[in-house]
């Protein structure tokens, strides 16, 4: 194992050698001979050198053109002498109807695939009012495209998974005109892909992206110079980072001197080249100033997609293993906390790694901040994080212009004439199948006395039966009683308004939740599930059989679902209020006071404390947060979204093994570590939401200070200096008593310990938070008798607890459905704590 010898900044006459030097060793000994290799010069007669690689002459075999018309163009090369590979952008290939170019296939897999675009006029045409359609057989590249920069060329580049023997990259104009400078068609090594990521919110794992098309939206090399299509090993091209940097003065470049390591299993040359794994943009540590900030890229993308984010480390600074321990973000997520390159290269220094993340649709904007940052939770190490390389690729899926669905576009002049001569005759056809198949639906609805369930609940049959209403069918298992009331799509469509945007009232993993209304004018919330989200069936199942068997005051009700269709569709009571993090901050919705909070937080800790106890196995919601705490229109607050809940251990067990689900920020760290789930990860989660509560700030906050960006350390350390009031949201600092705070204080800190078994239940945290109310309303003359948590010895007068909790199982297990309000909390807990603060008996 050889150790890095410096950090130091290279002179600039010496970036050229290095690249050279890292280059040479890159190409001996990484080669990769591509089964398929087409770079085509379009509109060319004659083959173009570019760098080191040669392009060939359009319609050159064994590449196929099929075009109405030859047109190839021509620009003098004065007016692209600027542009890099300017060659390519001399000539063009001009469509004025639906045209393709056909590339065999000798070996079916990953391909990159790379369009090379400049508008110019040539003759009659001018090239930058073009605008037309690009797909291949699978999958649309682009729709209505028009060169955004006229002056400037325009590079694409796409990850195909290839299917078929042949390739058809077909042009369809959409004004008259259609143009394409250059195409490559070029085979990747198919593990450059890894079928798995880490998704950052939810966190879980995303599965499916080595079939996936992907287009590069950016490749950078931090730290580093430019690369070339020359000097990588699958003729890539990297930009700098400069440009992306919205703190350069908190950063430093560091080039490696020394031979970069490869381990087996991991990266390899082909993943990215030497000089982008021997160079990095690291934390400029050494400044005690920026020692309390984090180094952000940002980047301009495209809203509405999923993205696949690829960190590419190489641990060049370090001096020792072990020694250097940072935090990554992603989209104001946490994607990695206290990431150690050591653990993850094997134990050796300046090694190759990478790691792939996954952005949700849902949570992408059009700016994607990149985070490297200290450690917040290491005290005892010198703040340092680095960067080498970073790819993002936006990854298609459907509804959109970069969308998997029909090829279109390779059909040739004759196909299209005979489907116009057809039109009339095929439109006649369709309008008569319609007025069939409506008849054929009323029919059908009319006979409907029996319905089915597309998958099985509690191991019973799918088939079920049910007796038809106005809405949908009602229906019902054998053994469990209803399971949820099964909804018409026609019907939430109206209750929707045809699920309207500007209905829209929050998205989450699953997808859109609007607003609507029944014929009957009550009101629901409705949520779609999204087929983009990697939440799907086994959420949608979750929620069904745990609330249409659960019932309490303090859980949101499901009333009903719909499953036609495809569709994945749950229907809610109505909250009015919203979530609760909207009264906390990020919205317009007015603040809660104090008092307000707490019931809040009473509330919302009954529901937890049921869904542990309220039946014979435990419940764990696993995705506590303030965003799935709802409130209604007296504020009454209710849990919601069990997607992720999970049956709790045997009672021979302590835990269950499962992977790791919830959302950064409020894990729990045991279970992030472990993956041994228990009820005490609700707990956790539960107290980082207190805190919440208390502060009205995000949970994670990569742009603060780096030992502010995690709430529950940030909080904790002001809550052991007794300090606790210093934090407090302004607008509400000055109406909390102090003895109130500091026995919420005390609740927040049990809440958040570091072992499981060192946390209260739910049980506990719940009178803990009825006693810090008790005490908010206090007279203020009355002193709080004792100060400590008392959740482990409480008086005679309170130790029916456990009577009461073991009535609130008895009836849930004889039967919940019957009684649909279970909140036996709400029966004593006021006049017990009255007891308690006032020091007398009953």
């Amino acid at each position: 194992m050889m150790a890095p010898t410096g950090r130091k900044r290279p002179p600039a006459a010496t970036t050229f050698i290095l690249i050279c030097i890292f280059s040479s060793f890159s190409v001996c000994k990484a080669q990769f001979k591509p089964a398929d290799s087409y770079l085509v010069d379009c509109g060319s007669s004659k083959s173009t050198t570019v760098g080191q690689r040669t392009f060939t002459s359009d319609g050159a075999s064994p590449v196929k053109v099929s075009t109405s018309q030859e047109i190839l163009a021509g620009t003098s090369a004065n007016g692209v002498a600027s542009f890099d590979n300017s060659a390519l952008y001399q000539t063009a290939r001009i469509f004025t109807s639906p045209s393709s170019y056909t590339f065999p296939i000798q070996k079916q897999g990953r391909h990159f695939v790379r369009l090379y675009f400049f508008p110019f006029t040539y003759q009659s045409y001018d090239l930058s009012l073009a605008k037309f359609t690009v797909s291949t057989q699978d999958v649309l590249l682009l729709s209505d495209f028009q060169q955004p920069d006229k002056t400037a060329p325009l590079f694409k580049e796409y990850s195909l998974n290839i299917t078929h023997d042949t390739l058809v990259i077909s042009f369809k104009p959409s004004n008259g005109i259609a143009f394409i400078n250059a195409i490559e068609v070029v085979s990747v090594p198919d593990d450059l892909i890894v079928d798995t990521a880490q998704m950052v919110n939810p966190v879980q794992q995303y599965s499916g992206l080595s079939t996936q098309p992907l287009e590069t939206v950016y490749r950078v090399n931090m730290g580093g110079p430019k690369v070339t299509p020359d000097n990588d090993t699958l003729s890539r091209a990297w930009v700098t980072d400069q440009k992306y940097l919205l703190n350069p003065a908190v950063t430093k470049k560091v080039t490696f001197g020394n031979t970069v390591n490869y381990k087996k299993g991991g990266a390899t040359q082909l993943t990215a080249p030497d000089i982008v794994y021997g160079t990095a943009t690291e934390l400029a540590a050494s400044n005690t100033s920026n020692a309390l900030f984090n180094m952000t890229w940002q980047f301009d993308v495209d809203a509405g997609f999923s993205y696949l984010i690829r960190f590419h480390f190489c641990d060049i600074v370090s001096k020792a293993l072990n020694s250097l321990y940072f935090n990554v973000y992603v989209g104001g997520f946490s994607a990695q906390n206290d990431l150690d390159l050591s653990i993850m290269s094997g134990n050796q220094l300046a090694t190759a790694i990478y790691i792939d993340v996954v952005l949700s649709s849902n949570d992408a904007s059009s700016k994607l901040g990149i985070s490297i940052g200290p450690s917040t939770t290491l005290n005892n190490i010198l703040p340092d994080g680095i960067l080498n390389g970073l790819e993002v690729m936006k990854i298609s899926t459907g509804g959109s212009a970069f969308t998997v669905g029909s090829g279109g576009g390779n059909k040739n002049l004759g196909v299209i004439l005979g489907a116009v001569l057809g039109g009339v005759g095929l439109l006649i056809i369709i309008v008569v199948l319609l007025v069939l198949l409506c008849r054929k639906k009323k029919t059908l609805e009319k006979q409907h006395s029996k319905t089915w369930m597309p998958f099985s609940i509690n191991g019973l049959t799918s088939l079920s039966t049910g007796s038809r209403t106005s809405y949908g069918t009602t229906l019902t298992s054998g053994l469990n009683g209803s399971y949820g009331y099964r909804f018409a799509f026609s019907v939430l469509q109206e209750a929707t308004n045809n699920f309207d945007e500007n209905w829209v009232i929050g998205v989450g993993g699953f997808g859109k939740v609007y607003k609507g209304a029944l014929r009957d004018e009550t009101k629901v919330a409705v949520k779609r599930g999204n087929p983009k989200s990697q939440q799907g069936l086994n959420e949608f199942r979750t929620e069904i059989e745990l609330l249409s068997r659960l019932r309490h005051r303090h859980l949101v009700s499901l009333i009903g679902y719909c499953d036609e269709r495809n569709e994945m569709i749950l229907v809610y009571e109505y909250m009015e209020k919203g979530t609760l993090k909207s009264h906390l901050y990020g919205s317009d919705n007015p603040s809660l006071n104090w008092k307000q909070r707490l019931e809040v937080c009473i509330g919302a800790a009954r529901g937890l404390h049921y869904l542990h106890t309220g039946s014979a196995k435990a419940i764990i919601h696993r995705d506590v947060k303030s965003a799935n705490i709802l409130l209604d229109e007296n504020l009454l607050a209710k849990v919601a979204d069990f997607g992720l809940s999970k049956t709790g251990p045997e009672l021979d067990q302590t835990h269950v093994s499962t992977a790791v689900k919830g959302s950064f920020g409020y894990l729990d760290p045991e279970y992030f570590r472990r993956q041994q789930l228990t009820e005490k990860s609700d707990v956790y989660s539960f107290g980082v939401v207190l805190l919440e509560v208390l502060c009205a700030r995000p949970v994670i906050d990569p742009t603060l200070p780096r030992e502010m960006v995690n709430l529950a350390e940030w909080g904790m350390k002001w809550q052991k200096r007794g300090e606790l009031h210093q934090i407090v949201d302004q607008r509400i600092s000055g109406t909390i008593r102090p003895d109130s705070l500091r026995k919420f204080g005390e609740t927040v800190e049990k809440c958040l310990a570091d072992y499981g078994v060192e946390r209260p239940s739910m049980g506990d945290v719940l009178w803990n938070l009825e006693y810090v109310l008790q005490l908010q309303d206090a007279d203020s003359t009355v002193s709080d008798v004792n100060s400590m948590n008392r959740i482990v010895e409480l008086p005679s007068q309170v130790q029916n607890v456990g009577a009461l909790e073991s009535i609130s199982v008895t009836m849930a297990e004889a039967g919940a459905s019957n009684e649909p309000d279970h909140d036996l909390s709400d029966v004593s807990m006021s006049r017990v704590f009255s007891q308690l603060i006032k020091a007398e008996g009953r």
